[in-house]
């Protein structure tokens, strides 16, 4: 059984306009990442995987609850922030739970999956390569949108200078203009790549990352 397609697990603005303080809001957001979680986890049964790739999903659900909940604990500073870090470590869990069938990572100065960067232009160098000489495309996240972009100032990635063409082995980069952002701004970020078959996706996966700026 697939996870649906379009599943967006974010959070509405609605507890966070209900929250008395950043404090209170973070223990009601680190409460709702682990009750999530079991969701996720849920999913991983009805997959029915073979051991070693059960446990990897399980193993990485884990780190994801662990790392998101110390990032919403300690770096977000706000409201906007907590929130910031809340729907990234979700989207992080979707992708924990659907799995990496083929390589596939996004680094922001050589980091993977919690990173940091000063404010201006960040680059974000996507690497991929598919299996059995499958080529790799980067493709809208949902349709109409090419990334998925969360951040506690204005953010966006240029989508001007996104490839269009397939790669056989795929080391791009991509540009985050995080010009209007100052120190302890949140970004989050997804890109979506596909694994491609006579022009035609047959599997595609986000790779997601959150910058502290700093």
């Amino acid at each position: 059984m697939a996870m649906p397609a379009d599943y967006d697990g974010m959070r509405t603005d609605e507890g966070s306009e209900r929250a008395n303080s950043v404090d209170d809001y973070k223990v009601t957001c680190m409460t709702f990442i682990e009750d999530i979680s079991k969701d996720y986890l849920a999913w991983v049964d009805r997959y029915q995987l073979d051991p070693e790739e059960d446990k990897k999903r399980r193993d990485r659900i884990a780190a994801v609850i662990t790392k998101s909940n110390e990032w919403i604990a300690k770096v977000a500073q706000t409201i906007k922030g907590v929130d910031v870090a809340m729907n990234d470590g979700i989207q992080k869990m979707a992708e924990s739970t659907a799995g990496q069938p083929f390589q596939l990572g996004a680094f922001v100065n050589k980091q993977s999956g919690y990173t940091s960067s000063k404010p201006g232009i960040i680059s974000i160098n996507i690497k991929a390569v598919g299996r059995n000489g499958r080529k790799v495309k980067i493709i809208e996240h949902y349709k109409g949108q090419q990334f998925r972009v969360e951040s506690t100032a204005k953010a966006f990635i240029d989508e001007t200078k996104v490839p269009q063409e397939e790669f056989d082995l795929m080391d791009v980069n991509l540009y985050l203009d995080a010009t209007q952002t100052q120190q302890r701004d949140l970004i989050s970020f997804t890109v979506t790549v596909a694994e491609m078959e006579n022009g035609y996706e047959s599997e595609k996966r986000g790779v997601s990352a959150i910058i502290h700026i700093v």
